[in-house]
C-alpha cells in the first residue's frame, strides 16, 4: 500500500455528514425530547413497517452551512468564504478538524446512528483555486483523490457510506454560468462577473469533477472496499420537468431539460458518455472522454443519491440559436409554474420551491427506467419557511410536515412499483446557512436561534419521530 500525503483539502476535512438515522434507533434519535403523548400526526398510513427491510431514514446536513467560519480551530477558507467577502488562507492539513470528525464519528455510532459522509459540498479550498483555478483545472482529479484517499484511510474503518460529490451540476452550473455561487465565474453577458466563460467553463468543470469522482472511486475500491466492506456513490440534484402541452416540441424540450439537468452526470456514470443532446447541441464545446476514461468512469457508482425538492412545467420557446453561447441557454427550454392558469403547486418561502409531490414519483421512476434502475438514496429533500418567521410560527410547521407526507407517499409509491430506493433523508436537521439566501431561510426539523444557538424541535421532528415508531395500521 503505497502511502498518501495529506493533501490540502484536509483544511476543510471532511465537507458533510449526511446522518442516516437507522430505522431501529431513529424515532428517539431525533431529539431528546419527548413528543407529548396527546399529539397526535396524521402519517398518511405511513410507517417505518411501510418501507422494505434495511430502509434508512436520516436527515442531511452540511459542515460549512452548520460548522461556523475560516481561522476557527485550524480550519482555513474555501472559495466561499472569499465569496462572502472572508479572508485568504493557505491550505494546510487541519489535525484538529481531523479529531473533530473523529469524534462525531465515533458519537454517532454510540448513539446508533449510521453516518454517510460526502466529500465535497460545493466548498472547494480556496488554496487550489488560487494555486490553478481549482475545478478549471484537470491537476484538480489527482488532489481530489489524495484527499478522498486520506479520508477513506483516516475514516474508512467506521464510515461505510462514502459520497464524493454533492450537487456537482449546481457547482458547474451556478459557479460557472450564471455566477450565482462560488467562485463567481461567467459571461458578461449573463451576470456582473469580473471573469469566466458560459459556454465552456461549466463544461470543463463538469468533466472535471466527474473525473475526481471516478478517480476518488477507483482508489476506494482498489485500496479499501474490501477490507473496509463500504460503497460509494455521488449526490445529483434532479427538479422534475414536466412538459406544459403534449405537444412534440414541449416533450423535446422537457428531455433537453433532464438531460442538461441530471443527465450531464447520471448519464457517463451510467453510459460511459454524454447524453446524445447535449453532444448534439454543445459540440466541440463539450469535453469528451478518452476510451480509458469511459471504462473508468462507467460503473463509478454503488449507489447515486437523488435530491428531490421541486418540479416545473417545461416549454419550447421556437427561439433562434442564441448570440450569447451558455450552458443555460443550451437548454433551448422555457420554464413555466402554472398551466391554465393554475400554479403547478402551492410556493414555498423559496421562489424557486413549488410544492409538487408527483414529481417525486416520476423522477424517481424515471431515473428507474431509463438508467438500469441503480440503487438510489433519496438524499434530500423538504421545504422552508422564512428565516424571520417568530419561534412559534416556525415550531408549528404543518404546512411543512404536508409536504413532508406527500413527498414520502410518492416515494412509498415508487418503490412499489419497482424504483431500488434504499433510503430517505430531509433536509435538513438544523436550521442552518443556506448559502445565497444566508440566514433567511429555515429548512431545519430543528428550530435554531441564530443569536443564542438553542435548538427547538419542530412540529416535523415530531412527525418524524411518529412516523419511524408507529407500526403500520
Amino acid at each position: 500500500m503505497t502511502t498518501v500525503a495529506p493533501p490540502p483539502w484536509l483544511c476543510l476535512c471532511l465537507l458533510l455528514v449526511v446522518v442516516v438515522i437507522q430505522c431501529v434507533a431513529g424515532a428517539r434519535e431525533l431529539h431528546e425530547v419527548a413528543v407529548p403523548e396527546t399529539v397526535h400526526f396524521d402519517t398518511g398510513g405511513l410507517s417505518r413497517e411501510s418501507f422494505p427491510k434495511g430502509f434508512v431514514f436520516g436527515t442531511a446536513a452540511s459542515a460549512y452551512q452548520v460548522e461556523g467560519m475560516a481561522h476557527k480551530e485550524g480550519r482555513g477558507p474555501s472559495i466561499w468564504d472569499v465569496f462572502i467577502r472572508k479572508p485568504d488562507g493557505t491550505g494546510k492539513v487541519n489535525w484538529k478538524g481531523v479529531e473533530y470528525y473523529n469524534r462525531l464519528i465515533d458519537y454517532l455510532l454510540e448513539r446508533g446512528i449510521t453516518p454517510h459522509a460526502n466529500l465535497n459540498h460545493y466548498d472547494l479550498p480556496l488554496a487550489l483555486e488560487l494555486k490553478y483555478k481549482g475545478w478549471l483545472s484537470r491537476r484538480v482529479v489527482k488532489d481530489f483523490a489524495d484527499y478522498a484517499d486520506f479520508c477513506f484511510k483516516t475514516f474508512g474503518d467506521r464510515v461505510k457510506n462514502w459520497m464524493t460529490f454533492n450537487e456537482p451540476r449546481v457547482v458547474a452550473a451556478l459557479g460557472y454560468d450564471t455566477g450565482f455561487f462560488a467562485p463567481g465565474r461567467c459571461s458578461k453577458a449573463f451576470g456582473n462577473c469580473s471573469a469566466g466563460n458560459s459556454a465552456t467553463e461549466p463544461y470543463i468543470v463538469a468533466h472535471n469533477l466527474i473525473l475526481s469522482h471516478e478517480a476518488a472511486a477507483q482508489r476506494y475500491r482498489e485500496k479499501y472496499q474490501e477490507k473496509q466492506k463500504g460503497r460509494i456513490g455521488i449526490f445529483l440534484d434532479f427538479v422534475w420537468y414536466e412538459p406544459l402541452t403534449r405537444s412534440k416540441a414541449d416533450n423535446y424540450a422537457a428531455q433537453r431539460a433532464r438531460d442538461f439537468h441530471v443527465g450531464w452526470f447520471i448519464h457517463p456514470i451510467i453510459y460511459g458518455e454524454y447524453p446524445r443532446t447535449m453532444q448534439d447541441i454543445v459540440g466541440k464545446r463539450l469535453p469528451k472522454f478518452t476510451e480509458e476514461e469511459v471504462k473508468m468512469v462507467k460503473g463509478s457508482s454503488d449507489f447515486v443519491g437523488i435530491n428531490q425538492y421541486t418540479t416545473y412545467y417545461i416549454y419550447d420557446p421556437h427561439r433562434s440559436k442564441p448570440k450569447d453561447l451558455g450552458y443555460q441557454q443550451d437548454w433551448n427550454a422555457g420554464f413555466a409554474y402554472a398551466k391554465n392558469g393554475v400554479p403547478i403547486g402551492p410556493r414555498a418561502y423559496s421562489d424557486w420551491l413549488y410544492n409538487v409531490p408527483w414529481g417525486m414519483y416520476k423522477a424517481l421512476m424515471y431515473i428507474k427506467e431509463r438508467y438500469r434502475n441503480p440503487t438510489v438514496i433519496l438524499s434530500e429533500n423538504g421545504m422552508d419557511d422564512p428565516g424571520n418567521a417568530t419561534l412559534a410560527r416556525a415550531l408549528h410547521d404543518t404546512t411543512r410536515i404536508n409536504y413532508y407526507k406527500g413527498y414520502i407517499t410518492q416515494l412509498k409509491k415508487a418503490i412499489d412499483d419497482g424504483a431500488n430506493v434504499i433510503g430517505y433523508s430531509a433536509w435538513s436537521l438544523l436550521d442552518n446557512f443556506e448559502w445565497r439566501l444566508g440566514y433567511t431561510s429555515r429548512f431545519g426539523i430543528i428550530y435554531v436561534d441564530f443569536h443564542t444557538l438553542k435548538r427547538t424541535p419542530k412540529m416535523s421532528a415530531y412527525w418524524f419521530k411518529q412516523l419511524l415508531a408507529r407500526k403500520k395500521q
